[in-house]
C-alpha cells in the first residue's frame, strides 16, 4: 500500500492514539490541530509531527493530508465533517458523529453524494480479533438463533465529583453522555456481531453527581487524580452517569445494556453475554484475548486469540501468534488497515463502520434520552 497523509484535529486523550496506531501502519501524519494555535505547536512538537495547524481551514487547505481524523469535541463533529467532505477529504470521525439524528441524517446523504470518499465513525472496539471471530461464529449460524443479548460497559474516571471533563457538559457533548459516549460502543459492537438492529428500548438513567467541581485550567479524559489539588468550581451537571436500557431487536431478540462511569475499579470494561438456540458467546474487553463459548451438552472453550485458530477471514486483522496479547491500541491499527485499504483500492471494506452506523446509534440515542423522559417504550 502507498504511504498516506493524514492529518489529526484533536490532540486530548484519543487524538494521539490516532495518530500511533497511522503511523503503525507506515502511513505519515502530517499535521495536528488543537484547540488554539499554541496548543497546535505544543503537540505537534510533543508528538513529532511537522505542521501544527493555526486553524481546522488551514488543516483542510492542506494537500498533503489525504485523510481527516476528528478527535474533537462533539459539538465540532457535524461542521467539520461536513467541511472536510467538501474538501474532499477522506473522514474517520469519533463518535458520536454528530449531536443530533437530523445532523447525522445530513451526513449519510453527504456521505452518498461523495462515495469516491471514505468515511468512518470510529467504532474501534469491532476490530478485536475475537470480536470479528465472534461475527463470523454469529453470521455463520454457528450459535443459531440469536434469543438474548445482556452485557455492560462500565468505567470509573467520573466516579468522584471532583472528576471532570468536557464530556459531562451538555452542551459540550450533548444530552446523553454516558450512553453517547461508551454505550454506542456496546450497541455497535452488538449489531455488528449478530446482524440485529435495535427497534425499541426502554430506558432509565441517573445522574450521580449534579454537581461537580471543575478543576482551573479544565482536565483531560482519564487524568484521575492529577486535577483534584487544583482550585475548582462547582459546575451543574444534568448528563447521566449510569443507565440501563432495555432493548427490543427487530425479529424479537431481547437485550439488556447496563452503561456507567461511576464504578469503582471498571478501568474499561466492555462486556457482552450473547444467547444462541445452539451455543452462547461472551466476551470482555478487559481480558480480550479469551471469546468464550457456551454449550449445553458438552464442554465450554476458551478460544485463545490464535491466527492458527480464527476463521479465515479474521487472521489479517491479528498480527502476532498465539499468546502474544493485543489490545485496546491494536484495534485503532486494525480499524485504520480497514479504512487506509478501502482509500488506496477504491473499493468499501464491508467491516468499516460507515456513517450510515453511526446515523442510527445516534437515533438509538435519541430514543434512549425520550424513553427515560417520557418514562415509556419508544420505538427507534
Amino acid at each position: 500500500m502507498r504511504v498516506i497523509g493524514a492529518a489529526v484535529a484533536g490532540t486530548g486523550f484519543i487524538g494521539p492514539v490516532h495518530i500511533e496506531a497511522i503511523r503503525r501502519l507506515g502511513h505519515r501524519v502530517v499535521g495536528v490541530l488543537g484547540s488554539s494555535p499554541d496548543k497546535s505547536r505544543a503537540a505537534a512538537d510533543a508528538l513529532g509531527v511537522e505542521k501544527g495547524y493555526a486553524a481546522f481551514a488551514d488543516l483542510l487547505a492542506d494537500p498533503a493530508a489525504e485523510v481527516v481524523h476528528l478527535a474533537t469535541p462533539n459539538r465540532d463533529h457535524f461542521g467539520q465533517c461536513q467541511a472536510a467532505l467538501a474538501a474532499g477529504k477522506h473522514v474517520v470521525c469519533e463518535k458520536p458523529l454528530a449531536m443530533t439524528a437530523a445532523e447525522t441524517a445530513e451526513l449519510v446523504r453527504l456521505a452518498a453524494a461523495h462515495p469516491r470518499q471514505v468515511t468512518a465513525v470510529n467504532y474501534n472496539v469491532r476490530f478485536y480479533p475475537l470480536c470479528l471471530e465472534a461475527r463470523e461464529r454469529a453470521r455463520a449460524g454457528d450459535i443459531g438463533e440469536v434469543y438474548h443479548v445482556t452485557g455492560s460497559y462500565l468505567q470509573d474516571w467520573l466516579l468522584y465529583p471532583t472528576d471532570f471533563n468536557w464530556r459531562v457538559s451538555a452542551d459540550a457533548g450533548g444530552a446523553l453522555r454516558a450512553v453517547a459516549d461508551i454505550g454506542t460502543h456496546w450497541l455497535d459492537l452488538v449489531t455488528f456481531v449478530t446482524g440485529l438492529e435495535v427497534e425499541a428500548v426502554c430506558a432509565d438513567l441517573r445522574t450521580v453527581h449534579p454537581v461537580r467541581r471543575r478543576p482551573a485550567g479544565g482536565s483531560e479524559t482519564f487524568t484521575g487524580s492529577a486535577a483534584k489539588d487544583r482550585p475548582a468550581e462547582p459546575v451543574a451537571v444534568t448528563t447521566e452517569d449510569y443507565a440501563s436500557v432495555l432493548v427490543r431487536f427487530r425479529g424479537g431478540a431481547r437485550g439488556c445494556l447496563t452503561v456507567s462511569q461511576v464504578t469503582a475499579g471498571r478501568k474499561n470494561a466492555l462486556r457482552f453475554d450473547l444467547a444462541g438456540s445452539k451455543a452462547a458467546l461472551a466476551w470482555d474487553s478487559e481480558e480480550p484475548n479469551v471469546l468464550h463459548v457456551g454449550h449445553r451438552d458438552r464442554a465450554n472453550e476458551a478460544l485463545g486469540r490464535d491466527p492458527a485458530l480464527l476463521s479465515a477471514a479474521v487472521r489479517p486483522y491479528a498480527n502476532y501468534p498465539g499468546g502474544h496479547a493485543e489490545g485496546f491500541p491494536d484495534t485503532f491499527k486494525q480499524l485504520y488497515r480497514a479504512v487506509y485499504g478501502a482509500v488506496a483500492s477504491g473499493e468499501p471494506n464491508p467491516l468499516v463502520p460507515t456513517f450510515a452506523d453511526g446515523h442510527r446509534e445516534v437515533q438509538v440515542c435519541e430514543a434512549v434520552l425520550t424513553s427515560h423522559r417520557e418514562q415509556r417504550w419508544v420505538t427507534v
